[in-house]
């Protein structure tokens, strides 16, 4: 879940575990099959809001979602 408009998909990775730094995302990318609602993507800097699907390869889907403030 993101606080803010959107998250970069190398801040995804690293939040869902994926990989263990921010500068893993592009060594990661270069080497894993992402997809991003349905077109291949390798920019750790992509932004992805709410809603938006990442599909890693042998790890699963992840959505994005908006944190609900209490």
């Amino acid at each position: 879940m993101i606080s803010e408009e959107y998250i970069t998909l190398g801040q995804a990775l690293k939040e869902v575990g994926v990989i263990q730094t921010g500068g893993a995302a592009k060594w990661f990318l270069q080497e894993t099959p992402v997809v991003v609602n349905g077109e291949d993507e390798n920019r750790r800097g992509r932004k992805l809001y709410p809603g938006d699907q990442v599909k890693i390869d042998e790890f699963g889907t992840v959505v994005i979602k908006k944190a609900e403030l209490n």
